[in-house]
Protein backbone atom coordinates (compact mmCIF):
# COMPACT_ATOMS: atom_id res chain seq x y z
CA UNK A 1 0.00 0.00 0.00
CA UNK A 2 1.43 3.21 -0.85
CA UNK A 3 0.24 5.92 0.78
CA UNK A 4 2.10 9.00 -0.28
CA UNK A 5 0.20 11.87 -1.31
CA UNK A 6 -0.14 13.19 -5.05
CA UNK A 7 2.09 16.41 -4.86
CA UNK A 8 0.03 19.92 -6.53
CA UNK A 9 1.28 23.22 -7.13
CA UNK A 10 0.67 26.14 -4.61
CA UNK A 11 -2.08 27.38 -7.33
CA UNK A 12 -3.31 23.93 -8.39
CA UNK A 13 -4.41 23.61 -4.34
CA UNK A 14 -5.79 26.37 -4.20
CA UNK A 15 -8.22 25.98 -7.70
CA UNK A 16 -9.23 22.39 -5.65
CA UNK A 17 -10.16 24.16 -2.44
CA UNK A 18 -11.86 26.95 -4.44
CA UNK A 19 -13.85 24.14 -6.51
CA UNK A 20 -14.49 22.75 -3.12
CA UNK A 21 -16.33 25.63 -1.92
CA UNK A 22 -17.99 26.90 -4.59
CA UNK A 23 -19.81 22.53 -5.07
CA UNK A 24 -21.30 23.18 -2.03
CA UNK A 25 -20.89 25.81 1.16
CA UNK A 26 -18.69 24.99 3.35
CA UNK A 27 -17.24 25.72 6.86
CA UNK A 28 -13.59 26.69 7.99
CA UNK A 29 -13.14 23.37 9.66
CA UNK A 30 -14.69 21.26 6.64
CA UNK A 31 -12.11 22.93 4.21
CA UNK A 32 -9.11 22.63 7.01
CA UNK A 33 -10.06 19.00 7.04
CA UNK A 34 -9.69 19.01 3.19
CA UNK A 35 -6.52 21.10 3.29
CA UNK A 36 -5.30 17.90 5.11
CA UNK A 37 -4.77 15.74 1.83
CA UNK A 38 -2.35 18.15 0.76
CA UNK A 39 1.04 18.64 2.05
CA UNK A 40 1.32 22.51 2.53
CA UNK A 41 3.03 24.44 4.97
CA UNK A 42 1.06 26.69 7.61
CA UNK A 43 2.06 29.81 5.88
CA UNK A 44 0.56 28.55 2.51
CA UNK A 45 -3.12 27.25 4.57
CA UNK A 46 -3.44 30.86 5.64
CA UNK A 47 -2.73 31.98 2.40
CA UNK A 48 -5.08 29.86 1.24
CA UNK A 49 -7.97 31.15 3.57
CA UNK A 50 -7.27 34.47 2.99
CA UNK A 51 -7.56 33.58 -0.18
CA UNK A 52 -11.02 32.22 -0.02
CA UNK A 53 -12.47 34.72 2.48
CA UNK A 54 -11.34 37.38 0.62
CA UNK A 55 -13.07 36.04 -2.55
CA UNK A 56 -16.17 35.00 -0.64
CA UNK A 57 -15.34 31.27 -1.54
CA UNK A 58 -15.60 30.71 1.96
CA UNK A 59 -17.95 32.42 3.91
CA UNK A 60 -18.88 31.17 7.31
CA UNK A 61 -22.67 33.45 7.62
CA UNK A 62 -23.58 31.54 4.22
CA UNK A 63 -22.80 28.28 5.30
CA UNK A 64 -24.65 28.63 8.83
CA UNK A 65 -27.66 30.17 6.76
CA UNK A 66 -27.94 27.26 3.81
CA UNK A 67 -27.20 24.76 6.18
CA UNK A 68 -29.92 25.72 8.64
CA UNK A 69 -32.40 25.71 5.75
CA UNK A 70 -31.51 22.05 4.20
CA UNK A 71 -31.38 20.56 7.30
CA UNK A 72 -35.08 22.30 8.99
CA UNK A 73 -36.78 22.20 5.19
CA UNK A 74 -35.23 18.97 3.55
CA UNK A 75 -34.50 16.89 6.75
CA UNK A 76 -37.28 17.90 8.90
CA UNK A 77 -34.47 18.50 12.16
CA UNK A 78 -35.31 20.73 14.95
CA UNK A 79 -33.48 23.72 16.56
CA UNK A 80 -31.70 21.62 19.01
CA UNK A 81 -30.32 19.35 16.85
CA UNK A 82 -29.30 21.74 14.20
CA UNK A 83 -27.30 23.95 16.88
CA UNK A 84 -25.64 21.26 18.22
CA UNK A 85 -24.44 20.02 14.78
CA UNK A 86 -23.52 23.50 14.32
CA UNK A 87 -21.53 23.44 17.04
CA UNK A 88 -19.63 20.40 16.46
CA UNK A 89 -18.70 22.57 13.21
CA UNK A 90 -17.34 25.02 14.98
CA UNK A 91 -19.34 27.69 14.07
CA UNK A 92 -20.26 30.10 17.38
CA UNK A 93 -23.37 30.81 19.10
CA UNK A 94 -23.36 34.09 18.27
CA UNK A 95 -23.73 33.04 14.00
CA UNK A 96 -26.20 30.04 14.81
CA UNK A 97 -28.49 32.98 17.15
CA UNK A 98 -28.59 35.23 14.35
CA UNK A 99 -29.10 32.87 11.42
CA UNK A 100 -32.10 31.25 12.95
CA UNK A 101 -34.14 34.07 11.25
CA UNK A 102 -34.02 31.22 8.42
CA UNK A 103 -36.71 29.26 9.58
CA UNK A 104 -40.55 31.09 9.62
CA UNK A 105 -41.73 30.36 13.02
CA UNK A 106 -45.35 29.36 11.32
CA UNK A 107 -43.00 26.36 9.04
CA UNK A 108 -41.68 25.48 12.45
CA UNK A 109 -44.77 24.25 14.27
CA UNK A 110 -46.19 22.92 11.21
CA UNK A 111 -43.19 20.38 10.37
CA UNK A 112 -43.86 19.62 14.33
CA UNK A 113 -47.67 19.20 14.26
CA UNK A 114 -47.17 17.54 10.68
CA UNK A 115 -44.42 15.25 12.21
CA UNK A 116 -46.75 14.67 14.94
CA UNK A 117 -49.84 13.68 13.67
CA UNK A 118 -47.83 11.39 11.34
CA UNK A 119 -46.06 9.42 13.74
CA UNK A 120 -48.50 9.15 16.45
CA UNK A 121 -51.11 8.08 13.18
CA UNK A 122 -48.51 4.98 13.07
CA UNK A 123 -48.48 3.89 16.41
CA UNK A 124 -51.07 0.90 16.91
CA UNK A 125 -52.52 -0.56 20.55
CA UNK A 126 -51.26 1.67 22.96
CA UNK A 127 -53.08 3.75 25.40
CA UNK A 128 -53.22 7.36 24.01
CA UNK A 129 -50.50 8.67 26.90
CA UNK A 130 -48.77 6.25 25.90
CA UNK A 131 -48.67 7.33 22.06
CA UNK A 132 -48.26 10.80 23.49
CA UNK A 133 -45.50 9.87 25.54
CA UNK A 134 -43.67 8.04 22.57
CA UNK A 135 -44.63 10.55 19.96
CA UNK A 136 -42.84 13.36 22.25
CA UNK A 137 -39.94 11.42 22.68
CA UNK A 138 -39.31 11.00 19.12
CA UNK A 139 -39.99 14.48 18.44
CA UNK A 140 -37.50 15.48 20.72
CA UNK A 141 -35.09 13.22 19.42
CA UNK A 142 -35.15 14.87 15.90
CA UNK A 143 -34.19 18.01 17.99
CA UNK A 144 -37.23 20.04 18.53
CA UNK A 145 -37.66 22.09 21.89
CA UNK A 146 -40.03 20.49 24.19
CA UNK A 147 -42.08 24.31 25.07
CA UNK A 148 -42.79 24.34 21.06
CA UNK A 149 -43.77 20.24 21.48
CA UNK A 150 -46.37 21.35 23.92
CA UNK A 151 -47.09 24.81 22.24
CA UNK A 152 -48.38 21.98 19.12
CA UNK A 153 -49.93 19.20 20.73
CA UNK A 154 -52.09 21.46 23.16
CA UNK A 155 -53.69 23.46 20.00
Amino acid sequence: MNSEKKLFTFQEIKLKLANYCVYQDRCHAEVEQKMREFVLIPEAKEEILLFLMKENYLNEERFTRSYIRGKFYIKSWGKTKIKMHLKQKGITEKLISTCFDEIDENDYLNIINKIYENYESKLKGLQNYQKKSKTIKYLLSRGFEYDSILQVIEN
